[in-house]
């Protein structure tokens, strides 16, 4: 067997191993982030267990750290108490961002990790089987229940040779992306091989599997081998150790070769991850402003390499250049050394450890400005102005750039420097709060802020609705529920929230759904890529809507979809998208015998009732997705089974 197969087998509950078949699978561990954590919480108390079930939950504050109200405070509050009461550990703010700090203190080899974070794959890195989610999957595990999703494809990725001098595991990334596309990970594990592995350290392989979100993929995962042991006996935990690899005779469903030696320094263009070039082919790009960081790149040795590129040198005059380091530990061990005074003398500003820029949480760029970001995502309008021209690069090619005003390439800057991983790490665990052994003697604190979530009801006899809205390819998460510092104060707020859905694509829509009485999306391919944020469904349900016609979904967003009971439809014939025009009139006829049949691979019927012509749609669900339809979304469904 393949890696992927180990650890799915392994951690197997039902389901046959068969490419696009439903399994589901035991969950080791989960971690969520205060963007999402406040409504995963509040549904796990919905559940009515009353403490998790899971070897290790870990509530992590990175994202909402940005306090200019009581309400981030709030929350986090309410996180730290509900924390406490039903078992799970929390890691206050400052202590860095969630999946910087799980490799750090809490990942492990052969494990399971759920997390309603998209970029949760960066376990991947230690040889985690690591899996993003929506909030409420994330919930369901933490009461003990396994986590269900097709069987993946595995797609071994054969590295071979070795990354030339100034080079990084950010352009393999970017690489595999210019070969794939956004969409090329769709229903497939990405399991890297080969001998080039070898040459990639921890922090090297977990940007690698981080971004490996942003091709769809269910996940990515290395071996767990000496170099990992390396990296868990510096952090202390060698004991967590086990070697993982691949059989000799393993059969993977396709293979992609990579040459490490011949990738060249690259960069994402706006506005979109897979929008790759050699940064050698852009010429005379003005840089405004350069970020350094995110849960992709600030690790201890992304940042020591930008410190010693910065020592004795100054920031061009007409750059601002952010640095985030990713964790507390990476800030003290560059206070401890002297590296971060270097980065400091340089002229950058120094920001929190968290993720601050990459969601728009601050530092917000000029209005037509270019951003350098060592992030993982340049959707448009996802930096805090919607004008900025986005560009994902690695820390070299970002710190050349800072210091000439202009994309560089790392290249002009000499002799490359060569940081190498320390023996051990600065262990200071004092910012992570165990839970309480007794729930009983804790009281949650809940905030005004905190409103009730949205439920559907079950199925009724007819849908009915109209087209509220109609977008194209590639509309993300960030485009349905936009996540920057004026609203991400309110995800714990869902009825304040819907009044900003989708209006990145259409300013009238709330107000044209709740006029309604809610109805349908219409949307092209793609729809709902990027990040796992429940969000994206929660306000939609809010606004009544029922289904979401598209041409095809991201994984995650379709799952948030089916568990809040909004039909995720695929059109049959694309032709019938260009058809519909925004106000026309729908109906789903006997509405549960459809969901019913669609289970069996059946045909699901849309009525338009000007016409009378029927548009037939897919509704791809398992059996039991069926029945969360039927029962209006997980929570319900889960209720009933447990009653």
């Amino acid at each position: 067997m393949n890696i992927t197969e180990k650890l799915i087998k392994s951690h197997l509950v039902s389901g046959e191993m068969i490419p696009g078949k439903e399994i589901a699978i035991k969950i080791d561990q989960t971690l969520t982030q205060d963007s999402t954590g406040t409504m995963a919480y509040l549904q796990f108390e919905a559940i009515g267990i009353p403490r998790v079930k899971t070897e290790k939950s870990v509530a992590y504050i990175d994202h909402n750290t940005l306090q200019t109200g009581f309400e981030n405070a709030d929350d986090h509050k309410y996180i730290q108490t509900v924390a406490k009461k039903h078992g799970i550990y929390f890691s206050k703010p400052g202590n860095g961002i969630c999946h910087q700090v799980h490799l750090e203190r809490f990942g492990k080899p052969g494990k399971t990790l759920l997390g309603s974070d998209s970029h949760t794959p960066t376990g991947g890195g230690i040889g985690m089987l690591a899996i993003g989610a929506g909030g409420l999957d994330v919930a369901v595990a933490m009461g003990g229940g396994a986590y269900y999703l097709a069987m993946p494809r595995v797609c071994r990725v054969v590295l071979t040779g070795k990354l030339s001098p100034w080079v990084t595991a950010k352009d393999v990334i970017l690489e595999v992306l210019r070969r794939l596309s956004v969409k090329g990970g769709v229903g497939k594990v990405m399991e890297y091989a080969g001998e080039g592995v070898k040459t990639l350290s921890v922090p090297q392989r977990a940007t690698i599997t981080n971004m490996g979100a942003e091709l769809g993929a269910t996940t990515s995962v290395f071996p767990s081998d000496e170099v990992t042991r390396a990296f868990l006996k510096a952090q202390g935990r060698e004991e967590d150790w086990i070697e993982l690899k691949a059989d000799d005779d393993a059969i993977y469903d396709e293979e992609i070769t990579i040459a490490l030696d011949e990738i060249e320094p690259l960069v994402a263009c706006p506005h979109s991850p897979d929008n790759i070039k050699k940064v050698s082919e852009i010429k005379d790009l003005a840089v405004d402003q350069v970020a350094i960081g995110s849960c992709t790149n600030s690790s201890y040795t992304d940042m020591m390499t930008v410190a010693a590129l910065l020592k004795g040198k100054t920031v061009d005059p007409n750059v601002s250049l952010v640095i985030a380091p990713g964790s507390k530990q990476v800030m003290n061990m560059l206070a401890a050394n002297g590296a971060l005074a270097d980065i400091i003398s340089a002229g950058a500003r120094i920001l929190e450890c968290g993720c601050g820029p990459c969601i728009g949480m601050g530092q917000a760029p000029a209005t037509n400005a270019v951003s350098l970001r060592t992030i993982n995502r340049n959707f448009e309008g996802r930096s805090g102005t919607k004008s900025a021209q986005v560009y994902i690069v690695s820390p070299e090619t970002a710190v050349a750039s800072a210091l000439s005003g202009k994309l560089t390439d790392p290249h002009t800057l000499g002799e490359a420097p060569v940081i190498s991983m320390p023996e051990e790490f600065m262990v200071n665990d004092n910012l992570i709060i165990p839970p309480a052994p007794e729930s009983e003697c804790v009281k949650v604190v809940r905030g005004p802020n905190i409103q009730p979530f949205p439920k559907n009801t079950k199925v009724p006899k007819e849908i009915k609705g109209g087209a509220l809205i109609k977008v194209e390819d590639n509309i993300t998460t960030d485009h349905i529920m936009p996540s920057n510092a004026k609203l991400l104060p309110f995800r714990s707020n869902v009825p304040y929230l819907a009044d900003y859905c989708l209006t990145p694509c259409d300013p009238e829509f709330p107000a044209r759904a709740k006029k309604a009485g809610g109805g349908f999306i219409i949307a092209g391919q793609n729809y709902g890529q990027g990040s796992s944020r429940e969000h994206a469904a929660l306000a939609p349900l809010q606004l009544g809507v029922k289904a979401v016609i598209a041409k095809s979904f991201a994984r995650i967003h379709m799952a948030n979809l089916i568990n809040n009971g909004i039909l995720p439809l695929v059109f049959v014939n694309e032709w019938d998208y260009d058809n519909i025009k925004i106000g026309d009139e729908f109906v789903i006829k006997y509405a549960a015998d459809q969901i019913k049949g669609a289970a069996q691979g059946q045909i699901v019927n849309v009525t338009c009732v000007k016409t009378g012509e029927e548009i037939p749609t897919r509704l791809n669900i398992s059996e039991r997705q069926r029945d969360i339809l039927l029962a209006g979304g997980l929570l319900n469904y889960t209720k009933e089974s447990n009653e």
